[in-house]
């Protein structure tokens, strides 16, 4: 790659796709399915593994430095669990390297001498101690590409106690065995990154496997794996937490919601109460009042024919005993009234009935003057 290109690459991680207003490029989001995800988080075996023994090529979806950076300055604002995604690729991923380590196993069983279990378990020792001491080169290695030289040297005097303890674990085994068998080469799969080692590897032959691309490679992808699904473990249960506080929320908010419909049923009821009661108490007001009414009427009635009544007689009794018709009470004159309408009505029966008894005498008369 080029300088030019590098520094436009490194534009684009930093900037996104916006940075100099290229419309074509800004046509493919990062949140389109055809962009991997696991490029943007910065873990695809894609992307890790190029370069090695296992490259597998190009990545059928898009990758773009650009687009990182996009999907990083979103991330600041909103989750967008993209690691799902990623899980789900390295999982895969890791299953076909788990698959092909077991292959590989069963393939070396099938081929090697087989051995008695008190012999492998004295060359495992030594393949535990060849791993152990390829980590340690590779590790001090780093150290003193870093510059902290005091730290490698102190791990290479730890990779020194190491030998020691290899050369004697050697020892025990060879003395094992048959020295045929012995200088046959034992070989071993590697469980990370499913490499071939063997038994009798010397240590810079260790140290390049161990601080090799295709091991590390490995390692960083099972780590991020690792890291990845603590992160989604983490979300989610985040994200359980905000559905169970507005969960609760909305349920509070129904309650009180409740409460307010039950306090306004209840204060409408009460006014509706209140309102009969102030018209019953109106009404029994009314009716008190017209009680009141008509007994002062009537009392007043009674004291004004009380008071003539009194009048008339006190005037009767000073002039006559015999009171005129002037002076007489209205229950009197109602009583002389009564008195003579029933002589009225007696003279009227008494003429209907002498008119009755002549019209008899004529009839009789005229029957008479027929018969003669």
């Amino acid at each position: 790659m080029s300088a030019q290109a590098q520094m436009r690459a490194l534009l684009d991680q930093l900037m996104g796709t916006a940075r100099d207003g290229d419309e074509t490029r800004q046509r493919v989001k990062f949140t389109d399915e055809r962009v991997c995800k696991s490029h943007l988080l910065n873990c695809c075996p894609h992307d890790i593994l190029s370069g090695t023994r296992m490259d597998l090529g190009e990545c059928a979806k898009t990758h773009d430095l650009a687009l990182r950076a996009d999907y990083e300055i979103a991330c600041k604002e909103r989750d967008l669990f993209f690691e799902l995604d990623a899980v789900d690729h390295l999982e895969s991923f890791i299953a076909d390297c788990d698959r092909r380590t077991e292959l590989a196993k069963k393939r070396l069983v099938e081929t090697q001498d087989e051995i008695s279990a008190e012999v492998a378990a004295k060359a495992e020792t030594v393949h535990e101690l060849n791993e152990e001491i390829g980590k340690l080169l590779a590790k001090a290695e780093q150290l003193g590409a870093e510059g902290n030289v005091d730290e490698a040297q102190k791990i290479l005097q730890e990779v020194e106690k190491v030998r020691s303890r290899k050369r004697d674990a050697e020892e025990e085994y060879r003395n094992s065995m048959p020295a045929s068998s012995f200088q046959q080469q034992k070989l071993r799969v590697c469980e990370v990154c499913s490499a071939y080692l063997g038994l009798h590897d010397n240590d810079r032959r260790l140290a390049d496997h161990f601080g090799g691309k295709l091991h590390l490679g490995f390692i960083q992808i099972r780590e991020k794996l690792e890291a990845l699904k603590k992160t989604v473990l983490e979300k989610q249960e985040k994200r359980n937490q905000d559905r169970l506080k507005r969960r609760e929320e909305r349920e509070k908010e129904e309650r009180m919601k409740m409460r307010t419909r039950s306090r306004s049923r209840e204060r409408s009821r009460e006014h509706r109460r209140s309102r009969s009661r102030e018209h019953r108490r109106r009404r029994s007001r009314s009716s008190s009042r017209e009680r009141r009414r008509s007994s002062n009427s009537r009392d007043q009635e009674r004291k004004r024919r009380h008071r003539s009544h009194s009048r008339s007689r006190s005037k009767g009794g000073r002039h006559s005993h015999e009171p005129s018709s002037r002076h007489k009470s209205s229950r009197d004159r109602s009583r002389e009234r009564s008195r003579k309408r029933g002589s009225s009505e007696r003279r009227q029966d008494g003429r209907d009935q002498n008119g009755r008894a002549d019209s008899r005498r004529t009839d009789d008369r005229d029957r008479n003057g027929r018969d003669r």
